[in-house]
Formats: C-alpha cells, structure tokens, sequence
C-alpha cells in the first residue's frame, strides 16, 4: 500500500520537485546507488479554488500537515504569491487566499511548504512544493478577433456559397465542457446570408443581383453557452460585396445617329461614337457591334470602347464625296459572352441607325500612277518629251492642273518639267556621273483668278541612265613595276589588269599591247582580261636609263570600240644574286592639284591683283588732287626748241649742251625742275643767237603757254613745222605736206649724196606707182 502512495505521488508531483523533496526521501545520491525506503513526513490533500468566489475573504484553499509533532513547531509558505495572496496558519497548516482568484489570467499557482522550529529556527521536514489550482467557470462573453469583416461572393451565386469566416474568442477553459463554446447567428441580414457553428457566412439566396445591390451589411452575433453570466454575447458587422458577371446585354441610349464628316478624313481617324449601356462593369462588358441593314461593313468598322460604354467608328478606307455623299446603315449591339442562365428576355433592343454624310472639301490632284519609270541613253538629247505625268482634278469642278518640278537628284538642270507635266532631258547625262535620276513633281490646280491651289500633290519621276561605251579602259591600279638590271629575257615584271567606267558587263574583253615593238619589253595576253609585261632582251643599264617608260593600249570590245594609252613607269634597279632588289631609285611622282584647289588659287590672285589696282589709282587720284591745288606760278612747262636741222650724223658742233651739263652740276632736273628753258644755240658764225626768225617763234609759242590755263602743267612744246628761212629744202614735216598731185619735184635729193638716199626714193616716185609698206 505504501508503494502505491509513493508511486501516486510521484506522479502527481511536479517535475521540480523530484530535485529536492523527493530525492531527500528516497535518499537518492550521487555516491548512493541502493534505494532505502523513507517514511513521508508531509500530509494534506489535494489543494484547488474556484475563481471568482462570491463569499466573503479569506477563502479556504486547503492544509498542510507534518506527522511529525513538536509543539515549538510552525508553518511557513513560500514563493512568488506566498504572504500576499496565499497565506497559512502557523499552528494549524491552514492555507487562505486573501483575493479573488481569475482563472483567465492565472490558472496555477506554485508554493513551497516548511515546517520549522520557532526557536532554533531550522526545518523540522524537508521543504515541499506544491500546487494550487484555479477551477474554472463559464463567466466570459466570447469576443470576435475584429470589429468589421469583409467579404464577397459573385452575384447570382447559389444558395450555400460560401462568403467568408468570422471568428469570436471564448477566454474560459475549453477542457470544461460548455464552457468555450460559441454559438453564432446573423441577427441583421438573414434574409441574404446564414452562418454555420464555425462562423462561415454564406448565400441564403439564389438571385443576389450586383446591378440591383452591390453591396450588403450584415450583423453576426456571438453568444456563449449558459453560464456564470447567463449566455451574453457580442456582436460584428460584415461588409459583403457583390462582384459582377457578365449577365446582362448592351443595348443603345438612343435609336438613331447621325454624323458629319469631311472626305478627307483619315483612315483609321474617329468618324462618331456610339453610346451604348452596359450595366456589367468593363472588365465584363465584350460588346460587338453589327451591320445588319446596309453594305459598307467594307468601309467603316466600330472599336467598342468598354470603359466608355461607347463603339468609336473608323473609316476604312478613303471617302471620297464625288462618288457616295451619305452613308446610311443599322447597328446591332450584342455581347456573346453573356452567361445564358441569367438571360432576361423582354429588353429593350439592341439597334441604332447610323447615319454618315460626308461633306466636299477641295481634294489636292491625284497622279494616274504612284510613280513613273523612264528610260533614256546617255549622251543622248531626244528633243521629244521622255515622258508625261499626269494627275487629274478629283473634285466636281475638274479644274486644270499645273505641274512643277520640286526637287531632283542629283540637282542640277539636266531634266526639266513643263506646266503641262511633260518630262524633258536639257543636258546630255552621265551614267557614270549618275545612273538614276530621281524627280519629285508636284501638280496644283488652277483656280478660277488665275493662280495657284494651295494644297499640291506629289509624285516620284524615275530617269535610268542607260549605259553607252564612251569610256575607254585604263589601268586598274597605279603601278609601279620594277626590275633587274640583270633580267634575264622572258622575266615577268608585272600583271596588269584594267577597269572601265561603263557598265562592265559579262562578255567584256580588254586587249593589251604596245605602241612599238622597239623596246627591251613585251606584253602577253593572259585572256582573263589581264596581261603580263615580260623582258624582250634583258640586260638593263641603270648609268643610261634609269627609268623606262612604257606605253601600252588597252581596247575593249564595245561598240564603238575604244581605247586609251597608258604609261607604265618602270624603274631600272640593283639587284642581289637572288634577284631582290638592292637599289632603286623612285620615279618622279605627279602631284595632283584639284580643279576646286585651281579655282581657289585663282580666285586669291584676282582679288590679290584687284587690291593693288586699287591701292595704285588711289595714290594717283592723290597725286592729281595734289597737282591741281597748286597755284598759277607753280606750274611749269618744260619747252624744248628746235631752230636748225644740224650737219648730219658727223656733225657734233652743233649744239652747245653747256647748259644742260651746267643744269647737273647744280643739282636740277630737266623733268621736275621749278623752271627750266633751255635754249639751243646756233654754231657762231649763223648770226646772233637771240635774233631771227626762230627767236621769235621761240617767244611767242613761251608766251601762249604761260598765259593759257586750260592745259595740264609740265607742257612740253615740240615744234616741227617750222625750219627756219636758211633750209633751202624749206620744211621736210608731213604735217605740212601737200597731197600726192604736188608738183614740186624731188629729183635734187639724189643729188645730195648717199644720206637723203631713202628720202630720195620716197619722194621720187611716180604718180601712177603704189608704195608698198
């Protein structure tokens, strides 16, 4: 029977206990390993309290007890609650809680038991731990977890479609029966919606309708089990909201539309908007829209707009006034996706009629081709037109149209374009400058004053350049051949090939050769439109020739066929035994000046040249305002007479030029002098040199110099027509010579001697003989 107490003890007791209490009674040791059985000292039962007692303080929990007896002995509690809430007698052992106890916020309470001597204060028995425990009663009202719930379920859903779950909480024991059990129901709502013992909320009804009412509130209620407080409960508020199907069909706001639109409406641009009502939200409006009376679904289409409610028509193609003015057709409105379960027959319908009138506005011209394609040779100047474009006016008025050449590449005026569309060559065209002409036209209409249309339209002209052979084939490549001083015959120095710039098709055929067979080179044709240039005889000598220059005709085989001289500069070289060369000298190269670079230099040397020109009449313009400022007794004149024919070309007595050696002795100038009149003088023994006729004429010509004011200073006076009274010749000058009929005869000049001999045949020829210059 004891083992049994000990072995329910052991159960019962908790699992800190073992370390202390017990291992004291059973003796258990770490340096013991038998068991000795110990007689148990602490007696009392099992220790327990219901929360929320209504009797008065303290409340009686229960007592401990020692078998051991000693009357100087007492009970002492100890731990967190011990002296506070719990407290014990010290003579008796009985244990009383001094508060109310609440199980919700503490179900067990852990104390520690002594049993000590008053005097010496020591434990009599081996401290105990025990446990108190709060029985529970049904004496909470469950709570929900939230306020508010939401929740939602499509319309026309069936009865019993769950919605959503709310949850209440019960804070009282759920191991006692009845006690944490929570009993829902829907006290606002019921109609709509139902709620199960787990709290889910769900359809009561099958024809829940999202366009009718989107959304419900509802009212749960939970209650608890009758109890301590007689079965209160709480309440929650359940937010449902309908989500939608597509259950109902589009149908139109009004039965007709009517629209106006210009001609030139774009393809694809809005023509109007059918507005149409589906009470569906958009994501489950799939409205179609049908031509069901009329045959231009080939001209318009209609894009439903779902968030607008609205079908957008667009135009398919070009409208155009002349041909059809109105457009008149029925629209139907439908929705294939609608779920048929839910149809409700007996709506209004879904059919409109649409009308379109397209309105005239003035259309540009409109070309009979996209674009055109000519074909001309080149070089060629065909004085008929290579084309004509055309374009016609679209409207109802059908006015002229005029056509103008807007732009063409490359530019330039090799084509031409006249009022009436006709395409023309101007200049002869290069298809190796070009091989496509490209033109852009445009065609205006003419209106009724005279002038032009505004609005034009355009089209491509397309001029091939057909290809003729007038280039004549040249080297492919700058060569640059060397060789051998020591080359043996039939060495090749180099493949030459040639390009052409016709239009090398396939079939064309160069033929190499030379100018002259005398030369120490020779050509062989390799008939792959290449040839090799071989040494004729060999043995080069770099001290004469340095440099070979060879000339060699390249022909095609075109019709006509040409050809072209080309020069390859072949260099004489030292070579090695192996035939490297060693030594070479480079041939002169040819520096290239651009036709653009030439037209530059010379454009700097004019404006170079114009600059200096102006610089120089400025300073004599200068110079002129300067002389012309000076006053009359500035103005000089330099006068050089003459009174005597001389001796002839032995005569040097005949002039004294002591004046003129005095006049640079002195430093003057004959030219810019302030005044300088040199006479000269007679040989002595002709008279005084201040008297005779020629003095006189001398003083008169000086006097109407000096008195005249109209002539530019610095005159010189040469006077020829006068010789003086001594010549027996009289006057030999031409100005005074009589015409050819004169009768004077001229026959003594031959007997003047060989001097007047060129005089004497001038003069002495017969009337009837010409004189040849």
């Amino acid at each position: 029977m004891k083992k049994l107490i000990l072995l329910f003890s052991l159960i019962l007791a908790p699992a800190s206990a073992y370390t202390e209490d017990f291992k004291t009674k059973l003796n258990l040791s770490p340096n013991n390993n038998s068991y000795k059985r110990f007689k148990r000292e602490w007696i009392w039962n099992q220790m327990h309290i219901m929360e929320e007692l209504n009797s008065p303080l303290p409340h009686h929990v229960g007592k401990i007890t020692s078998s051991a007896r000693n009357k100087n002995a007492m009970y002492v509690l100890e731990g967190e609650y011990a002296n506070s809430i719990f407290k014990v007698r010290e003579d008796t052992g009985d244990v009383y809680a001094f508060e109310r106890l609440d199980r919700e916020k503490k179900s067990e309470y852990e104390l520690t038991a002594l049993f000590i001597d008053r005097t010496t204060n020591k434990s009599l028995e081996p401290p105990s731990r025990f446990i108190i425990k709060v029985y529970d009663i049904n004496d909470n009202v469950p709570v929900f977890v939230q306020k508010a719930f939401n929740g939602s379920v499509p319309e026309m859903s069936p009865v019993g479609t769950s919605v959503t779950k709310v949850t209440a909480v019960d804070a009282d024991d759920p191991t006692v029966a009845g006690h944490a059990v929570v009993i829902y129901q829907v006290i606002e709502g019921e109609r709509y919606f139902t709620v199960d013992e787990s709290g889910v909320i769900s359809t009561a009804t099958a024809d829940l309708d999202r366009e009718t009412q989107s959304t419900y509130e509802i009212v749960v209620k939970a209650k608890d089990s009758p109890g301590l407080h007689g079965g209160d409960s709480s309440t929650a508020t359940v937010i449902i909201t309908l989500s939608d199907i597509n259950d109902n069909f589009p149908t139109f706001k009004q039965q007709s539309f009517h629209f106006k639109v210009p001609e030139n409406v774009r393809v694809g641009s809005e023509v109007g908007r059918l507005k149409v009502e589906d009470i569906d939200e958009p994501q489950n409006r799939n409205t179609k829209y049908n031509f069901v009376r009329g045959h231009y679904r080939d001209t318009f289409e209609i894009i439903p707009n779902a968030f607008t409610n609205e079908g957008i028509i667009k135009p398919k193609k070009s409208l155009d006034y002349e041909k059809i003015k109105e457009y008149k057709f029925d629209i139907e409105a439908t929705d294939t996706t609608v779920n048929m379960r839910f149809f409700k027959p007996g709506g209004p319908k879904s059919i409109a009629a649409v009308t379109i009138e397209v309105l005239d506005v003035d259309e540009p011209p409109i070309f009979s081709q996209p674009s055109y394609v000519y074909k001309v040779n080149e070089n060629d100047l065909p004085k008929n037109p290579l084309g004509t474009v055309f374009a016609k006016d679209p409207d109802a008025a059908k006015r002229k149209i005029r056509y103008t050449l807007r732009r063409s590449s490359p530019s330039g005026d090799y084509v031409k374009v006249s009022n009436s569309g006709d395409i023309f060559i101007s200049k002869h065209l290069d298809r190796e400058a070009s091989a496509w002409h490209n033109l852009t036209v445009a065609a205006q209409e003419i209106m009724a004053d005279n002038k032009l249309s505004d609005i034009e339209s355009h089209t491509q002209v397309f001029i091939q350049v057909l290809d003729q052979n007038d280039n004549a084939p040249e080297f492919a490549y700058p060569y640059e051949p060397k060789v051998c001083e020591n080359a043996a015959p039939g060495k090749v120095i180099i493949r030459i090939s040639a390009t052409d710039k016709d239009d090398m098709l396939p079939g064309v055929n160069f033929k190499y050769s030379l100018t002259t067979e005398d030369s120490n080179f020779t050509l062989v044709d390799n008939h792959d439109n290449t040839a090799n240039v071989t040494v004729k005889y060999g043995q080069f000598n770099r001290e004469l020739v340095k440099i070979h220059y060879l000339p060699v005709i390249i022909s095609d085989n075109g019709t006509p066929e040409l050809s072209s001289t080309n020069t390859l500069s072949i260099t004489v070289c030292k070579c090695d035994e192996k035939g490297e060369f060693t030594f070479c000298e480079e041939a002169a190269k040819q520096v290239g000046v651009s036709i653009q670079a030439l037209v530059a230099i010379f454009i700097c040397i004019l404006t170079i040249l114009g600059i200096a020109l102006l610089i120089i009449l400025r300073k004599r313009h200068k110079k002129e305002l300067t002389v012309l400022r000076k006053t009359v007794a500035e103005i000089h004149e330099q006068l050089v007479t003459y009174d005597e024919e001389g001796g002839g070309e032995m005569d040097t007595t005949s002039y004294d030029v002591s004046v003129l050696n005095s006049v640079r002795k002195n430093g003057m100038n004959l030219e810019t002098g302030p005044c300088l009149y040199a006479q000269v003088q007679k040989p002595t023994g002709n008279g005084n040199s201040g008297t005779g006729e020629m003095a006189i004429m001398i003083e008169v010509k000086k006097d109407e110099a000096d008195n005249d004011g109209d002539l530019l200073p610095y005159d010189t006076l040469h006077i020829y027509g006068y010789e003086g009274a001594e010549s027996i010749a009289e006057s030999l000058s031409s100005l005074e010579s009589g015409s050819s009929d004169s009768d004077i005869d001229y026959d003594f000049l031959n007997d003047w001697g060989p001097r007047f001999k060129m005089l004497a045949e001038l003069y002495g020829l017969e009337p009837n003989e010409d004189f040849v210059y």
